[in-house]
């Protein structure tokens, strides 16, 4: 395998794969490193994750979740761009579950037209309502050919499955940029509102309680008392959060 040139390859070939067991965590990373920017770490972005979440059963067939990822490579087999790409609704899974935007109304209305909503494409990072990028491209000269080139390859995949529809910025939390240019490529964009939480700079949970009215602060620590004694908190997932935060 050679280096990625600099030039425009002569030849990009787009694959579809059923898990990302197939492309190598080294590749997968190194796109999604280049995608969010050193200093907008993902970790929701990241082999390790999204693998985590085949391996312990969360995202797969059996779930509603057919892993359908997207792997964009050179004629040398550099990986150039992957995209976490699900189809949604198969057999006796047909549902949204897992995507934190309810489509419910959508599959309704398609149902009530006599038409098919389940199975779809879903481009999302599975169980996480995290902003990020989603179409994960290598940072080179010719970044935007292979962006266009993969979202191509999308809308083909979604015509030859014969799918209702192929969901990438309207509801699966993409950055702004990507919301953009996927509008001009002739998606449907979709508006939506979220609340972030943001640390101030508290040294411990009763300082971040006291910027709560007195019934929430009470509320809270009741809850905390119910189930204290089967909370575990992983000390590594915690640092990892606080730095994503």
């Amino acid at each position: 395998m050679g280096g990625i040139s600099e030039g425009k390859p002569s030849k990009i070939s787009v694959s579809v794969i059923s898990s990302i067991s197939e492309v190598s965590s080294s590749d997968w990373d190194a796109c999604s490193l280049d995608a969010t920017g050193a200093d907008k770490y993902n970790p929701f972005l990241t082999h390790a994750f999204l693998s985590s979440l085949e391996q312990s059963g969360s995202a797969v067939k059996e779930t509603g979740w057919n892993p359908s990822l997207i792997v964009a490579k050179d004629a040398n087999e550099n990986t150039l761009g992957v995209v976490p790409l699900y189809l949604k609704g198969l057999a006796s899974a047909l549902h949204s579950y897992g995507e934190f935007v309810f489509d419910h109304s959508w599959a309704d209305a398609y149902y009530s037209f006599g038409s098919r909503y389940y199975p779809k494409l879903q481009c999302c990072v599975p169980f996480t309502p995290v902003t990020g990028p989603r179409i994960l491209v290598r940072n080179t000269l010719f970044k935007d050919q292979v962006f266009d080139i993969i979202v191509s390859a999308l809308k083909d995949l979604t015509a030859k499955y014969q799918i209702s529809s192929l969901h990438i910025s309207d509801i699966t939390f993409p950055s702004e940029k990507e919301w953009d240019k996927l509008n001009e490529k002739g998606f449907l964009q979709r508006i939506g509102m979220q609340y972030h939480w943001k640390n101030r700079n508290y040294k411990n949970f009763d300082e971040f309680l006291m910027d709560m009215k007195q019934s929430k602060r009470k509320n809270i620590r009741q809850e905390r008392k119910k189930v204290g004694p089967f909370i575990m908190v992983s000390y590594f997932l915690f640092r990892v959060m606080n730095k994503f935060i």
